[in-house]
């Protein structure tokens, strides 16, 4: 029985991973397709009516589903919470707790932003947040796992060094997003900065990560370390190449919205990556 109540557990925490990463990339599509103020007030979608009423425009309908996807991450939540409970395990149930009370704070914060007619600093916090929940999802499922103590040494200081940079390179992002032409809206003013030259910060900022995650790989295999730990790393370091060249193409290519949205998915794909590598190096 306890078996079958993790099992459903990790169903659960794997549902909680593809929810959030999938909000990302719907929340991109409002911004991509200039339908941030499809509904353009909150919690209604206009000052009448919770949902577009008339004849269902592009932009509204693409804003309004975004906002229904809250239920879907609710009803991932609740059963998140409902298996964390089934476990008897306290850790299980505190992360069950944070995660969901990420969903009100994702709703206030859209909000925030639909009334700031999409401030480009509130819109990074609407994205960093739905990161965030990402990682937190990822550590759910290794929590799950009872992992031995944390380990010690240069390899864990070096996966925390690649966590932080990681956050780094997002938050650099969304700043250059900001200063960039997808505003989710035509009338939306941005944040007035040059996006050549965050854009090279940014980019600089990746290439540090980049560095960080070889040494990282290059101090595991010396150490021998367990091969999950290194698989991890490896992994990663795929997935930062990958997203480091979707970047510099899409830069060099003004911006394509596919690229772009790729770009989104990729940000979300490389939180759960950088957090399960560091929880695998420090739990091996």
């Amino acid at each position: 029985m306890h078996t079958i109540r993790l099992r459903q557990a990790r169903w659960a925490g794997w549902a909680s991973v593809v929810a959030n990463i999938g909000i990302v990339v719907t929340g991109g599509a409002v911004r991509l397709t200039g339908s941030g103020l499809g509904c353009p007030t909150w919690p209604r979608c206009t000052d009448e009516s919770f949902r577009p009423h008339g004849e269902l425009e592009f932009h509204s309908a693409i804003e309004f589903g975004n906002r229904l996807l809250t239920f879907v991450l609710v009803a991932v939540a609740v059963l998140l919470f409902v298996a964390a409970l089934r476990t008897r395990r306290r850790d299980l149930v505190r992360l069950s707790v944070v995660l969901g009370l990420g969903i009100p704070a994702q709703a206030v914060i859209g909000g925030i932003t639909v009334l700031t007619e999409l401030n480009s600093w509130i819109v990074s916090l609407h994205l960093l947040l739905s990161l965030g929940l990402v990682a937190l999802s990822v550590r759910f499922l290794q929590v799950l796992d009872r992992p031995v103590p944390p380990a010690r040494g240069p390899a864990v200081a070096l996966a925390w060094g690649v966590l932080a940079t990681a956050w780094v390179v997002f938050y650099l992002g969304t700043i250059v997003t900001g200063a960039g032409p997808h505003a989710g809206d035509a009338a939306t003013e941005r944040n007035g900065l040059d996006p050549a030259q965050w854009s090279q910060l940014h980019a600089d900022a990746v290439f540090l990560l980049l560095g960080l995650t070889v040494g990282l790989v290059v101090t595991l295999l010396v150490q021998r370390a367990p091969r999950p730990a290194v698989q991890a790393a490896l992994v990663l370091l795929g997935i930062e190449l990958g997203q480091g060249l979707i970047g510099f193409v899409q830069y060099f290519t003004d911006l394509p919205v596919l690229l772009v949205g790729l770009h989104l998915l990729g940000a979300a794909i490389l939180s759960a990556s950088v957090t399960w590598t560091l929880l695998r190096v420090r739990h091996p």
